[in-house]
């Protein structure tokens, strides 16, 4: 009886394989690795350590018919150890970041990984469009909110949140809270809010503001429940209805819904992550009239694959209209969600595509949504 013989697997294509150690792929981790005549050393396609010269590397299918040719696994990115697709990887380490107290340095969080500094780095603001340092901070200052409004006072709440000192809260953490965290413990005490209430094309409107700038934006069929809404965020705050000295400010967010005039540069005081301010960033980059897709503004800020972060950022955007959260829709062209419901949504935007100025109107034609 003859044996069935299995097909033998297909050769690697030593064009594509350069290409991808070229650009480090970690995509290619697993499926080859690179072996350098010179060094004797062989690596993952995404090893951060110099490009060989082209004519010294061979690739092999697995780490064991490296070894076979007579190379040594790279004690750098560890080509012997199981590869691992780079959503697990980031995974791994912010349940690492999470359980930490304190964060890891990004060598030490590598380390335990299994991976280089760089590769890790690279990695985690790839998937996430943070490092790993910005999401330990921004996962403390979470846990820093929640804190505050339950211990018995800012110390205890420092330490609970993972802080060394109070002095690290209010040098670094301030700004994030927009306010010192006794400040925000006590619901805005000692700070000024001052706020209006206007008409515009989309019902009542209420643009509030402190001293450094336009804080809140919100709309709703009512008065009463856009200032509740206000004085709930901030209990001890100082808020007051002051039309007059509101008036400019509401007056150029309305020049920007009427399209009248380029998005005015008003003074904003939002406190957000570094990565919510880059999505913030890139809506405002979207012309009027126009919209982009979820995944699009991902990977316009260098993070693909931060589709859902995306999506949080836009929802949490606490002053639409002046960052359209409103022109980010779904993949397949249709509208997606929005604070104040969809048809408020597709409002906007016929709005919007009803009002691009002359000069903005020329060139390419808008992408609509679909409904």
């Amino acid at each position: 009886m003859i044996a069935e013989m299995k097909p033998a697997a297909p050769a690697l294509n030593d064009d594509a394989c350069w290409a991808a150690v070229v650009a480090r792929r970690t995509e290619s981790d697993g499926l080859f690795v690179t072996a350098v005549r010179t060094t004797g050393i062989y690596c993952r396609p995404s090893c951060p350590a110099k490009t060989p010269h082209r004519k010294n590397v061979a690739f092999y299918r697995t780490p064991r018919e490296a070894v076979a040719a007579g190379y040594r696994a790279c004690k750098r990115c560890r080509p012997d150890a199981p590869a691992r697709p780079a959503v697990a990887l980031v995974r791994e380490a912010c349940r690492r970041i999470d359980r930490a107290d304190p964060a890891p340095s990004l060598a030490a969080l590598a380390a335990e990984c299994g991976v280089s500094p760089f590769h890790l780095q690279r990695t985690f603001r790839r998937i996430t469009g943070v490092t790993p340092r910005q999401y330990a901070q921004e996962r403390r200052t979470r846990t820093l909110r929640a804190r505050l409004r339950d211990a018995p006072g800012v110390a205890a709440a420092t330490y609970d949140a993972g802080f060394g000192s109070s002095r690290a809260v209010y040098e670094q953490d301030g700004a994030r809270l927009g306010m010192t965290p006794g400040r925000y413990r006590r619901g805005g005490e000692g700070m000024r809010i001052a706020f209006t209430i206007a008409a515009s094309p989309f019902g009542r409107m209420l643009v509030a503001a402190t001293e450094r700038g336009v804080s809140a934006i919100a709309f709703d069929a009512g008065d009463e429940p856009l200032e509740a809404a206000l004085r709930r965020e901030y209990p001890a705050a100082e808020i007051a209805c002051d039309d007059i000295a509101m008036r400019p400010w509401v007056d150029g967010v309305l020049r920007t819904v009427a399209g009248d005039a380029p998005d005015p540069q008003l003074p904003l005081d939002v406190r957000a992550t570094a990565f919510r301010i880059r999505v913030w960033e890139a809506l405002r980059a979207i012309p009027r009239g126009e919209t982009r897709s979820y995944g699009e503004i991902a990977a316009s800020i260098g993070a693909p694959k931060a589709v859902r972060a995306v999506g949080t950022a836009c929802a949490t955007n606490p002053v639409p209209l002046v960052v359209p959260c409103h022109r980010a829709v779904r993949g397949d062209g249709t509208l997606g969600g929005f604070r104040y419901g969809s048809e408020m949504k597709r409002r906007l935007l016929a709005h919007e595509r009803a009002n691009v100025p002359e000069r903005e109107s020329r060139g390419a034609p808008a992408k609509r949504a679909r409904a």
